[in-house]
């Protein structure tokens, strides 16, 4: 039938992407090493490092994903193709709808898993962390910056990627004036890269008994989580190292010890803090990361050649100039302002659902349409 057909040669016309994506993704390489690291794991005494092993083992994780991600793509273009030949055959117009569907969802995960080779660059791979700062507005500003934490928490869940909180300062009433969670996961920097910048809110405000609309600003930073393996000088004249009492969302040792551990970069300006780990050398150790992993981030955006080149603080976040904005009222939009990509479904944003967001920006960038 007519109708299969042209559904059919669309699919078949999609083969050659699949086809080369797997080259795209390096599965050949891939599959040669998973191997090689599961043979690690059998060597005696490869648990006697927990950092090294962890290491391995989270690149096993690796692997298996993109391998498994792969032939689940390649399971699902044949189950369509199948769908599609079956109905044809039987003549059975009833199943178009569903033969179109599996055509859709395959198209769909294909353009998802090119968007993945886009991120090329050297942390892409990477962990990352999200730092939230409320903007000026107290109460409003700081409740806005734990629904931005919120909806990146979702994500990360959304994702079957796991998240930790580095650092947790309550707001006076409600919401919270900062916090740093850690997100583990492969790419997750590559993704989460697009989000850093200035959100601004739109909304009547739940804390006003008059019932006024009012803007709101929160900041993210996003960096990627640097290794061990990345040697960077820093020298201990240059920081400034403040120890605290742990206070927010923290675990058993919260408001018991000064654990709690905050670096000042002298040289930069640069502030990091840390109070979720178990003793003040695990929290210095965080936020040492913490540390590195900013100017590594700041070096790549700013194109520095060395670390060192790094004076003052750097202004990368003005308010005002948002990368997005999210209105709640009088409509409901969440638009971003270097893509132009909007959604109407403001609560599955909220929740969420910033995949498209993040799709659009790279697919801008990789053509060089990204707006200043």
């Amino acid at each position: 039938m007519l109708i299969f057909e042209e559904l059919k040669l669309k699919l078949i016309g999609l083969k050659p992407e699949l086809d080369d994506l797997e080259g795209a993704l390096s599965l050949e390489a891939t599959r040669r090493e998973l191997p090689e690291l599961e043979a690690k794991t059998a060597v005696p005494g490869f648990w006697d490092n927990p950092e090294a092993s962890q290491k391995v083992l989270q690149r096993i994780a690796q692997c298996k994903a993109k391998i498994e991600g792969y032939e689940k793509l390649k399971a699902s273009y044949d189950d369509a193709l199948t769908l599609i030949e079956l109905a044809d055959e039987a003549e059975d117009e009833s199943l178009y709808a569903e033969a179109q569907q599996e055509a859709a969802r395959f198209e769909e995960s294909l353009a998802t898993a090119r968007l993945a080779t886009l991120l090329t660059g050297e942390y892409d791979t990477n962990n990352a962390i999200l730092t939230f700062h409320a903007g000026a507005g107290g109460t409003e500003a700081q409740d806005w910056a734990q629904m931005l934490y919120r909806m990146y928490t979702h994500w990360a869940e959304n994702h079957n990627f796991k998240y930790k909180i580095l650092d947790y300062l309550d707001g006076e009433e409600a919401g919270l004036k900062s916090a740093s969670i850690l997100i583990e996961g492969t790419n997750a920097y590559g993704y989460l890269k697009s989000e850093a910048g200035v959100h601004r809110l739109v909304r009547i405000s739940p804390f006003d008994a008059s019932g006024r609309r009012h803007t709101s600003f929160a900041s993210l930073e996003v960096m990627p989580e640097i290794g061990e393996d990345i040697n960077i000088v820093i020298n201990d004249e240059d920081l400034k190292v403040d120890t605290y009492r742990s206070s927010g969302a923290g675990g058993q040792h919260v408001n018991k010890t000064e654990s709690a551990i905050r670096i000042t970069h002298i040289p930069t300006g640069i502030v990091v803090a840390c109070q979720q780990e178990r003793s003040q050398r695990q929290n210095r150790e965080t936020a040492m990361t913490m540390l590195k992993s900013k100017l590594i981030e700041i070096k790549e955006r700013e194109h520095y050649e060395k670390i060192e080149d790094i004076k003052g603080v750097q202004k990368e976040i003005a308010w005002g100039s948002q990368i997005r904005s999210y209105v709640f009222m009088p409509y409901t939009l969440a638009k971003d302002h270097r893509t132009g990509f909007e959604s109407g479904n403001i609560g599955a944003v909220m929740d969420g659902d910033i995949d498209g967001f993040i799709n659009a920006y790279l697919k801008a960038k990789s053509t060089g349409e990204l707006k200043a």
